[in-house]
């Protein structure tokens, strides 16, 4: 694997470190560390969001005409280990700039992304996702959200569930099926829908630990005007594709998160002791945190792989797809010691609990050992 980092990409890495150092404030990081930030935590990071787009460094990868900085694969890279080494909260519409924002610009029109990204780049606008459905979670294709043409405005009716953000969402980019008797994967079509719309009902979801992060949608008789499609009619599919596609883009955060975390266990188990012992000194203990230590690292070999691949022009899919299955169960284990080693902590119990998500969350690891298995090791479908 020809892996490096040129003179250029250590110089952005430079330029980004010393911005972060002026201007990333204590009370932004701690907003960031709220998994479900109450409203005065939110508008600290809506404000953190509109500094770091005036500046230019809320969306890197994007082009310069919508606000980026054009960024390389590799600055991309180092612009995501930085980040997340200097516990620079996630954008509020994390899920709009990586994953919906690659779609508008591809599928867009000229007025959809010169309206849309610019807002969404500085949270003036929140954007959610609607995709998963009761009946349809990995299954995307299995969706049963209809919208019927009437004349200049396609009526939707429907529910969405585990929605991000979906309470507090200004627009939301929604998979609904256009063509009930066209294959699954060709009957679907996207729009991007403001929330404010009658007929849209948002009904936050309570987690185990009381979050409110996820909601459920439904629409009623929804009125969505023709202009909001993103894409051909019937050709959500690729949009989707193209989507999904960019939620691996930020491959250096998976394991440079893990190695945070890691890092910030080790710093509570060196203060806790156990029956008068230091839980550092418990052999079994010590085990557990090398064997997750030196999988962060084969998770840092597997999206440096990735990376390089694209690099060259070749596949990362499958590489991708193995590296999210190794964060998720890495993350799980890491997050079961630290319960194991601390107990019932807040933070350490709260990260147990969403931990439990991470092998679901975008993409499940059956889904994406599936793809390994096609993609990587060459296996038919089963």
């Amino acid at each position: 694997m020809d892996f490096s980092y040129p003179v250029e990409v250590e110089q952005f890495r430079a330029e980004l470190r010393a911005w972060l150092a002026t201007n990333l404030t204590d009370d932004v990081v701690a907003a960031g560390r709220r998994r479900d930030p109450d409203d005065a935590a939110f508008e600290t990071l809506r404000a953190w969001n509109r500094t770091m787009a005036d500046a230019g460094w809320a969306a890197v990868s994007w082009p310069v005409e919508y606000g980026g900085r054009g960024a390389t694969l590799l600055e991309q890279l180092v612009y995501a280990e930085e980040t997340t080494r200097a516990r620079v909260p996630l954008p509020l519409n994390v899920i709009g700039m990586n994953n919906i924002a690659p779609a508008i610009m591809q599928y867009g029109t000229e007025s959809q992304k010169r309206t849309l990204l610019p807002r969404m780049m500085r949270a003036d606008d929140i954007w959610c996702q609607g995709m998963s459905e009761p009946e349809a979670g990995s299954d995307l294709a299995s969706l049963r959200t209809r919208a019927v043409r009437d004349g200049e405005h396609f009526v939707v009716n429907g529910q969405k569930i585990w929605t991000s953000l979906g309470h507090r969402a200004d627009w939301c980019q929604l998979y609904v099926r256009t063509d009930p008797d066209a294959p699954k994967h060709k009957g679907i079509s996207c729009f991007t829908v403001d929330m404010t719309l009658p007929g849209i009902e948002v009904r936050p979801l309570v987690t185990l630990n009381g979050d409110t992060e996820f909601a459920e949608i439904f629409f009623n008789d929804v009125r969505v005007p023709e202009n909001c499609m993103l894409g051909p009619l019937n050709g959500g599919w690729a949009v989707a594709t193209t989507t999904l596609s960019h939620e691996r883009a930020g491959a250096a955060s998976l394991y440079t998160g893990l190695q945070v975390r890691l890092e910030e266990l080790a710093a509570d188990l060196a203060n806790s002791g156990v029956h008068g012992r230091p839980v550092l000194e418990d052999t079994a203990t010590l085990c557990r945190l090398g064997e997750i230590s030196l999988r962060i690292k084969y998770l840092e070999l597997l999206c440096q792989r990735s990376a390089s691949a694209t690099l060259h022009g070749n596949d990362a899919s499958g590489s991708s797809s193995l590296a999210k299955t190794v964060w998720g169960e890495t993350g799980q284990d890491l997050a079961a010691l630290a319960f194991d080693a601390l107990g019932a902590t807040r933070r350490w119990a709260d990260y147990r609990l969403t931990s439990r998500s991470l092998t679901i969350a975008g993409g499940t690891t059956q889904i994406n050992k599936s793809v390994t298995a096609q993609r990587v090791l060459g296996l038919p479908r089963g």
